[in-house]
């Protein structure tokens, strides 16, 4: 259950900072605290039904798009993803580091 509320949350933030929303706007829009919207992002909580509408509402999705978690994920996503794992593994980052300058004056 942990994996779709991390998961869930992810995709909540995605689009949230797509529209240019912070988590103080949306958490306005929707009509709770933003330490609530922070622990949804992270997936510490999972939304009620009626904040998970609301939410969906006010990022101009239907319910179920947010639960489309194999589209691609977007270049903060990335960023972010990439650097969390080269922090923790100096052979990974070394490898990346040399692919980079491989193909960096190709690019």
């Amino acid at each position: 259950m942990n994996d779709i509320k991390k998961l869930l949350g992810n995709r909540i933030k995605s689009i949230r900072k797509a529209r240019n929303l912070t988590q103080e706007k949306l958490a306005e829009i929707v009509g709770i605290g933003t330490p609530n919207i922070s622990y949804i992002e992270c997936g510490k909580f999972a939304p009620s039904i009626d904040t998970f509408k609301k939410i969906a509402d006010a990022l101009n999705v239907e319910p179920y798009e947010l639960y489309r978690f194999d589209s691609k994920k977007t270049p903060d996503e990335m960023i972010s993803e990439l650097i969390q794992a080269v922090k923790n593994d100096e052979k990974l980052l070394d490898l990346i580091y040399k692919f980079y300058n491989t193909i960096r004056f190709n690019i």
